[in-house]
């Protein structure tokens, strides 16, 4: 049941998040969630959204903008190193609130409620007229690896920062989409690299067969947005990474994600 259930939703939203550049691990861990625990939940969502990625740099990895790469993606590599080890090293954090909803209790964290407005601010910033020609200079690329990056290794939400900055960089669609699928690649690379010693790896091994159809059914979406990408304006690809910022934002300050 679990196979399928994962492996359905694993298409339907890699279709979405091609034009995005993130919320494939986001949506796709609550999911795994449902049939695992937590620590098994976060490792197999965490290969499922490596191998995809790293379809897609074959994919359009080619059409990344390679300046965009040097100051962008090497900060991001490097301040992820830096996230993903505080991490694992730092005390437990305390909620910032909880409450009740539907009879469970809702931790909200100080660094996803951060995350949050950060998130919801770049949303209003595409979504408001007044701030449609605005652009961040290629002076503010290694700011936004940094924030992306490090936040990534710390919390896991990496992608929504990354393509809040990188729509505003001046890149065709092509590029964006391309570029941020390479930055993603080497920014998961190096947190799951850090990750690793906290992967349950026997719960990987047992639900291999789980793994392999929701990456299969994941690179399906990914070659079926592919093909529907000359068919979208950047427009379109604007307003979906607002949307989901929104969608995204919502969910980390309310602590369902």
């Amino acid at each position: 049941m679990e196979i399928a259930v994962i492996s359905i939703i694993a298409f339907a939203v890699a279709i979405l998040t091609f034009f995005s550049g993130f919320g494939l691990g986001t949506i796709l861990t609550p999911v795994f969630m449902l049939f695992f625990p937590v620590n098994t939940a976060i490792g197999l969502t965490g290969v499922v959204h490596f191998l995809n990625n790293i379809f897609k740099v074959f994919l359009v990895g080619k059409k990344a903008d390679k300046q965009v790469l040097l100051r962008f993606g090497i900060p991001a590599v490097a301040a992820a190193l830096l996230g993903s080890w505080l991490l694992l090293n730092i005390p437990d954090w305390k909620p910032l609130f909880t409450y009740v909803l539907w009879n469970k209790m809702i931790e909200v964290y100080p660094v996803k409620f951060m995350i949050a407005l950060l998130l919801m601010l770049f949303a209003l910033i595409d979504l408001i007229p007044y701030f449609e020609k605005l652009e961040f200079g290629k002076e503010k690329l290694p700011l936004g690896g940094i924030l992306s990056g490090f936040f990534g290794g710390l919390s896991g939400v990496q992608g929504a920062l990354r393509s809040a900055f990188l729509i505003r960089a001046g890149l065709s669609k092509e590029s964006f989409i391309a570029t941020t699928v390479v930055v993603s690649t080497c920014v998961d690379f190096t947190r799951l690299s850090i990750y690793a010693t906290r992967f349950d790896r026997a719960g990987l091994t047992e639900n291999l067969p789980l793994v392999i159809s929701a990456t299969v059914s994941a690179i399906a979406g990914a070659i079926i947005g592919n093909k529907l990408l000359k068919k979208v304006t950047f427009q379109f690809v604007k307003i979906t990474v607002a949307l989901l910022l929104i969608l995204i934002s919502t969910g980390l300050g309310l602590g369902l994600i």
